[in-house]
């Protein structure tokens, strides 16, 4: 910065930061797709991920150290909620995936499904969100911004009523309670009901179209009865389902089915009416799924975890 004093600039090289992290460790896949670990002031670790796709390339960001959740097929959650992150610490992974880019690239897209639960994390990730839409920020169209929840009723409405209509996403993985609440612990506090007719509020409210995802576990809940009940939960709806296979973790005990199983449940669901597409898996030889790399380091640190 040429136009402050060479005095002000020394005394801001020894004693201001930029970032709010540092990058622990710094992966790079097959397909082009890059996984960050950041070292946190306090020792904390989180993650976010760049994934490039044809003109698009696209960040997930983390909410929280760790997830309170308690969804069994993520590693997230394995060891418990440590704490929110701060506004600046979200900012922080974004503007670190943004030096990863050569000149030609920029950031089109911003997803909010890394660690933890956006929407319990309201109070700080909204400024973020604002400052990636606004224009003297990285200017991100509201349509560009999409935020996770695994369904918190409440939060929706909260997030519905907010100025900006960011794309919501509600990851259902069950198409009943009694085996939501044995993948997704929360629900048996919440209800699928609920969660449904809070997504259909922010229809309602924003006039985006609500996506769901559905987390695929070979042997639990990719049976062709889940998809036809999945399909009378999603049919009347104005929605887009997005089915994942498992990423592998290797401290869960859940498999990703296999290509035919997937293929009969996704044609199960659009025969019964519902727009569907198979999520593409970005990353699998670099631990990019939600939580594993900073799984792997803290059993490095404290094997006994």
């Amino acid at each position: 910065m040429h136009d402050v004093p060479a005095a002000l600039r020394s005394q801001l090289s020894e004693q201001f930061d930029l970032f709010a992290s540092t990058v622990e460790r710094h992966q790079k896949s097959s397909d082009g797709t890059e996984k960050l670990l950041l070292q946190l002031r306090d020792g904390e670790r989180v993650e976010c991920v760049l994934m490039r796709e044809d003109d698009r390339r696209t960040v997930c960001i983390s909410t929280q150290v760790g997830c309170g959740m308690g969804c069994v097929f993520c590693a997230s959650g394995l060891m418990g909620l440590k704490r929110n992150l701060s506004t600046g610490e979200i900012l922080d992974q974004i503007l670190r995936i943004d030096r990863l880019l050569s000149l030609e690239e920029r950031i089109t897209n911003v997803v909010v499904m890394g660690m933890g639960e956006p929407l319990a994390n309201l109070r700080h990730l909204l400024p973020a969100l604002e400052t990636l839409n606004d224009k003297g920020g990285l200017g991100l169209g509201a349509r560009r911004i999409t935020v996770s929840t695994v369904g918190l009723p409440e939060k929706i409405r909260d997030l519905a009523a907010h100025e900006a209509p960011y794309n919501l996403a509600v990851s259902l993985h069950a198409p009943n309670d009694e085996l939501r609440n044995q993948i997704v612990p929360v629900n048996d506090r919440i209800g699928l009901d609920a969660v449904l007719a809070a997504a259909d509020d922010y229809f309602d409210q924003t006039g985006r179209r609500v996506t769901y995802e559905y987390c695929l576990l070979a042997g639990v809940n990719d049976a062709p009865e889940h998809a036809r009940e999945l399909a009378a939960l999603l049919r009347h709806r104005n929605s887009h389902l997005n089915v994942i296979p498992m990423n592998p973790v290797s401290a869960v005990p859940w498999e990703t089915p296999a290509a035919p199983r997937t293929q009969t449940f996704v044609e199960t669901l659009r025969n019964g009416g519902v727009n569907v597409t198979v999520r593409k898996r970005k990353g699998a030889d670099i631990d990019a799924a939600c939580g594993q790399l900073r799984l792997v380091a803290l059993e490095s640190v404290a094997p006994a975890l």
